[in-house]
């Protein structure tokens, strides 16, 4: 093999940097391998709805939350709405009921965002996991491993203009960060061409009435975007 040469090595690892990107990009979508066939311009005009994603999905047992469920909550809404809420996961009255949100912190969330001049209808609301995990903890690194692909084919095709991540796990899961919600949120950050807003998860206010005032100030932040 003839060695590179010196001038052409930054155009080698642009090409190998860019390759490395379509293979994350794949990864995200589940794909492990990548036929030969596809090109970028074939994964760049490919239109996947959101009933795509929830077929694929099915009767998910990819992993053990699959044993305790009642319901899959795979996300409602609007399916192109520019605002979207990305929280944990659901609770007991969600796997009830297979909608996110419904429960005591739900209706909390429907209350900021009627304030904020939104309608439910017109945002898209979805989990981080697609299942209750038992007792409503925290889902584990597998757990939350195995649902990354769907939640990311859902806003690769929902298309937000602003995601409000909903609590640390949420916030974490999309920013791979470990820094405290407390230091994240309240500013936009960038996240895929995207705009974030980390906030407090309803639950939090819930148990902390008084911090409904700081999710306020960051819900403000999302309207004063909107021109709200």
């Amino acid at each position: 093999m003839d060695p590179i040469d010196c001038q052409k090595a930054p155009q080698v690892y642009d090409v190998l940097d860019d390759l490395g990107g379509w293979l994350t990009y794949f990864k995200s979508l589940g794909v492990d391998t990548v036929p030969k066939s596809v090109t970028q311009k074939q994964a760049v005009s490919s239109h996947e709805t959101l009933e795509d994603i929830h077929q694929d999905l099915g009767e998910c047992t990819r992993c053990g939350l699959c044993h305790g469920r009642r319901h899959i909550v795979f996300g409602e809404g609007n399916p192109k709405a520019e605002l979207m809420f990305v929280g944990e996961g659901p609770g007991e009255e969600e796997d009830k009921t297979g909608r996110p949100f419904v429960g005591r912190a739900g209706q909390l969330l429907t209350k900021i965002i009627e304030a904020m001049k939104f309608d439910r209808k017109d945002v898209y609301i979805a989990n981080v996991v697609k299942c209750r995990p038992p007792h409503n903890r925290v889902p584990d690194e597998k757990e939350s491993a195995t649902c990354k692909p769907f939640l990311l084919r859902q806003i690769t095709t929902v298309k937000p203009k602003v995601i409000v991540s909903l609590g640390s796990v949420a916030t974490h899961y999309l920013l791979e960060t470990d820094q405290k919600i407390s230091q994240l949120r309240g500013k936009f950050l960038d996240w895929q061409g995207i705009k974030i807003m980390p906030t407090y998860h309803p639950a939090f206010l819930l148990r902390n009435p008084p911090m409904k005032k700081v999710v306020w100030e960051d819900m403000q932040q999302v309207m004063k975007f909107f021109g709200k």
